[in-house]
C-alpha cells in the first residue's frame, strides 16, 4: 500500500493528490487493482448462499472500487495531458483491460447467479431503480457474451482485446499527426489576419519554440481559414487538416479502421445480430438503422439545398476576386466569413472581444445558479496541469460536486472537447459526490477570447457536467451520463440555448478592453446570424453520420475509404464541403465503441433539445422555475434509472418531431 493510487486520500473532497502521483505509479496500481477486482468478483460468484439482489447484484457493485479509482485518475490525465509514458501505458493496458473484463463477463458461475436473480425479479419486491439496474446488468452480461460457450466465447475475448488495441492506437496516431504538423508563418503571411488570430498563432508557436504557427488545433486552424487572404496557405493548412490519420507510415489509421469494422461485424454476429448496427442500436432510442437513416435523410434534403445555394454565392465571390475555377473546401470558411460581414455586417474580429473565456465560464455558472440554485467557489488544490482549475459546487450549503475546468489547447491534449468524471455520483455502497471535468481546446490569449462557436462549446460541455453534477440515483452504474447514447447529448445541446438568451449576452458579453456591454445592434446581429452557414454545418455533420451508419449497417467494407466515397457520391455531397470527420480521423467512431454506429446521436438529441427549450419559451421565461424543476427532476437527476423515451415524455408530455430541429437550424421557415 505504498502506492499513492491505492491509498485512502486524505484530501479535500477526496480529490486525487495529483502533486504526489507519478507516472510510474500507474502500472503497478492497475495490476494490483485488477487482481483485487477479480478476487472480489470471485467472492460474489462463489458465495454459498442462494443468489439474491443484495448478495449478487449489489455484491457486484461493491467490487472494483480500486480499479475505478486508478482508472478515473489515469484516463482523465492521459487524454488531457499525455506524454510518451502515459501513451505507452495506454497501449500496454488496453488489451489487459479487455482481458480483465472478459474474465468477469465470461464467468459462467457469476452469470448463473445474475440470471437466477433476473428470472425471479417479479417476486423480489424490488423498487423501480433496482428493477432497472437488474435488467441492465443482465443485459450487459448477455451483450458482453456471457451466454457464449467454447470456441465462440474464446473468439469474442480475442476480438475485444484486439479492438481495445486498435482504438488506443487510432487515438494516439491522430494525436501524433496533430502534434507533429505546424506551418510557421513569416510576418508578411500575417497580413489581413485579425489580432486575435495572430495572438493565438504566436502562442501556438511559442509552445513549439517557433514564430507564429498555424496548427491543427481547431481553435487555431478554423480562424486562419476564415481570415487568411492567402489562398495557397489556406490550401496547405486545410489539406494537412484533412489528412490527419492518412499520411502513410506508422500513424496511418486507414488499416486500423478496416480491421476495426471487420472485427465489430464478427463480434455482432457472434452475439446473434445481423450486423454491428443492429447490435448497437438494440439498446438505443433509435432502435434500428431505418429510423436513423430516416431522420438523417429528412434533414439532408433541406440542408443540402441550403448548402448548394450558398455555394453558388460563395463561388461568385471567388470569381469576383479574379480566381478562376470552382469553389474549393479551403475557400468556404474565408468567403463565408466575408459574406457574413457583407450581409449581416457581422465581423468575427469585431465580435470576439466580447466573448472572454472568464466571462463565459461565469455565464455558464450563473445560468445554472438561476435554473438549479448551484453556487461555485474556487478551490486552491493541486491539479494535473497548471491550466486546470477547480470549483466546489454547492446548493443550500451542501456540497453537490467538484467541477474541474481545463480550457486551453496544448500539444499534450487530444483535440476536441469533452466531459468526464474522475468519480461518479452514487449513494451505494456509500455516498459519493461526483468529481466532474470539462476539457476544451481554446487558444490562449491575454485575455483569452472565444468565438461564438467556442462559447457554445463551453456551454455544451457544461451541460454534460450538469448531467453528472445533478445526478441523484442510488447506483453508480446508472448515474449521470450513463444513459442511451442518443439521449446523452440532450442535456449538453439543450444548455447551449442559454447562451443565446439576450439577457445572458447583455450581462456577460462585455468588451475585453473597454468593459462596455455588447451594443444592442451588434447583439441583434449575433443572434440574427446564429443560423448563418447552417447548410454547410449540417451537411458536414450529416454526411459523417451517414458514412458511420453505412460502415456498420451491413457487411463491413474491405476498403472504408472506398465506401466513404460511395456514400458521399450517392447523397450528392457538395464539392466544396468535406465530412466533419473523415474516416482516418473519425475518433468518435474508431477510438472506441462510444459513438460507433452512433454519430447520429447528436442529431437525435437535437430533435429533443430544440423541443425542450421551446418548453421554456412557451412558459415565457428562459429561467422559468417550474420548467427548471421539471428539467432537473425528470432528466438531469435521473441518469439511466428510467428508459430515455419515458424520461423525455414525462418532462414534455410527448416525443417531438423533426420540425423543431429544422426551424432551429433555419432550414425551414419558423
Amino acid at each position: 500500500m505504498t502506492n499513492i493510487l491505492l491509498q485512502q486520500w486524505d484530501t479535500p473532497f477526496g480529490l486525487p493528490p495529483f502533486d504526489q502521483i507519478k507516472d510510474e505509479d500507474f502500472a503497478p496500481a492497475f495490476d494490483a487493482a485488477m487482481e483485487q477486482d477479480l478476487a472480489e468478483t470471485e467472492a460474489v460468484a462463489n458465495n454459498p448462499d442462494a443468489p439474491t439482489f443484495e448478495n449478487t447484484i449489489e455484491g457486484l457493485m461493491r467490487t472494483g472500487g480500486a480499479l475505478d479509482k486508478v482508472a478515473g485518475v489515469f484516463y482523465n490525465i492521459a487524454g488531457s495531458d499525455s506524454n510518451e509514458t502515459r501513451e505507452a501505458i495506454m497501449r500496454d493496458y488496453a488489451p489487459k483491460f479487455a482481458a480483465h473484463a472478459s474474465k468477469i463477463y465470461s464467468n459462467k458461475v457469476l452469470f448463473q447467479r445474475i440470471a437466477a436473480v433476473y428470472d425471479a425479479r417479479d417476486s423480489l419486491d424490488l423498487n423501480d431503480e433496482q428493477q432497472r439496474v437488474l435488467m441492465l446488468m443482465h443485459r450487459n452480461f448477455i451483450r458482453a457474451g456471457a451466454a457464449l460457450e467454447g470456441d465462440e466465447d474464446e473468439r469474442l475475448k480475442v476480438i475485444k482485446s484486439r479492438l481495445a488495441e486498435l482504438g488506443t492506437q487510432f487515438t494516439q496516431n491522430l494525436l501524433a499527426d496533430e502534434r507533429g504538423w505546424s506551418m510557421e508563418l513569416a510576418e508578411d503571411d500575417l497580413e489581413g489576419l485579425p489580432d486575435f488570430v495572430i495572438s493565438a498563432m504566436r502562442s501556438a508557436g511559442e509552445e513549439r519554440g517557433k514564430g507564429p504557427c498555424v496548427t491543427l488545433s481547431r481553435s487555431v486552424i478554423v480562424p486562419f481559414l476564415q481570415f487568411s487572404p492567402r489562398r495557397d496557405l489556406r490550401e496547405k493548412a486545410y489539406r494537412a487538416w484533412g489528412l490527419r490519420g492518412a499520411n502513410g507510415g506508422d500513424t496511418d489509421n486507414r488499416g486500423i479502421a478496416a480491421e476495426t469494422l471487420k472485427l465489430r461485424e464478427e463480434r455482432a454476429k457472434l452475439l446473434g445480430y445481423d450486423d454491428f448496427t443492429s447490435y448497437k442500436l438494440a439498446t438505443e432510442m433509435a432502435g434500428n438503422a431505418d429510423n436513423v437513416r430516416g431522420l438523417l435523410m429528412d434533414v439532408w434534403g433541406p440542408a443540402k439545398a441550403a448548402a448548394d445555394a450558398d455555394a453558388k454565392v460563395l463561388e461568385g465571390m471567388l470569381h469576383a476576386d479574379g480566381i478562376h475555377g470552382p469553389l474549393e473546401a479551403w475557400d468556404w470558411h474565408y468567403y463565408a466569413q466575408k459574406r457574413r460581414m457583407a450581409e449581416h455586417d457581422l465581423d468575427e474580429a469585431q465580435v470576439k472581444p466580447y466573448f472572454q473565456l472568464e466571462n463565459m465560464i461565469q455565464a455558464a455558472f450563473d445560468c445554472s445558479t438561476k435554473l438549479f440554485g448551484l453556487e461555485f467557489t474556487p478551490l486552491d488544490v493541486p491539479l494535473y496541469h497548471d491550466d486546470a482549475r477547480a470549483w466546489e459546487v454547492t446548493r443550500d450549503g451542501e456540497t453537490v460536486a467538484v467541477f474541474i475546468g481545463d480550457y486551453f489547447a496544448r500539444g499534450s491534449k487530444r483535440s476536441g472537447a469533452w466531459c468526464s468524471a474522475i468519480r461518479a455520483q452514487r449513494k451505494f455502497p456509500d455516498v459519493q459526490v461526483p468529481l466532474v471535468v470539462n476539457v476544451c481546446n481554446f487558444a490562449k490569449g491575454s485575455p483569452a477570447l472565444l468565438s461564438y462557436d467556442d462559447a457554445r462549446t463551453l456551454f455544451h460541455e457544461f451541460g454534460h457536467a450538469l448531467h453528472q453534477m445533478l445526478s441523484d440515483v442510488t447506483y453508480e452504474m446508472i448515474s449521470g451520463t450513463s444513459v442511451a447514447r442518443d439521449f446523452v447529448e440532450l442535456p449538453s445541446q439543450l444548455y447551449e440555448h442559454w447562451l443565446e438568451v439576450p439577457e445572458v449576452l447583455a450581462e456577460y458579453a462585455v468588451h475585453a478592453e473597454t468593459g462596455e456591454p455588447m451594443p444592442k445592434d451588434l447583439l441583434d446581429k449575433v443572434l440574427g446570424a446564429a443560423t448563418y452557414d447552417m447548410g454547410f454545418q449540417t451537411v458536414e455533420y450529416v454526411a459523417s453520420a451517414l458514412v458511420d451508419l453505412a460502415f456498420h449497417a451491413g457487411p463491413a467494407p474491405a476498403d472504408p475509404m472506398q465506401k466513404q466515397a460511395e456514400v458521399l457520391e450517392e447523397i450528392g455531397m457538395p464539392r466544396a464541403i468535406s465530412m466533419r470527420h473523415a474516416t482516418p480521423h473519425f475518433a468518435h467512431v474508431f477510438s472506441g465503441d462510444g459513438y460507433s454506429s452512433g454519430y447520429y446521436s447528436y442529431m437525435w438529441s437535437e430533435v429533443m433539445d430544440a423541443d425542450a427549450f421551446a418548453a421554456f419559451e412557451e412558459a415565457g421565461d428562459a429561467f422559468d422555475p417550474e420548467m427548471a424543476k421539471r428539467l432537473e427532476g425528470f432528466i438531469l437527476s435521473k441518469g439511466g434509472s428510467v428508459d430515455a423515451e419515458d424520461l423525455y415524455t414525462q418532462f414534455r408530455g410527448r416525443m417531438p418531431g423533426v420540425d423543431a430541429l429544422l426551424k432551429g437550424r433555419g432550414l425551414i421557415a419558423a
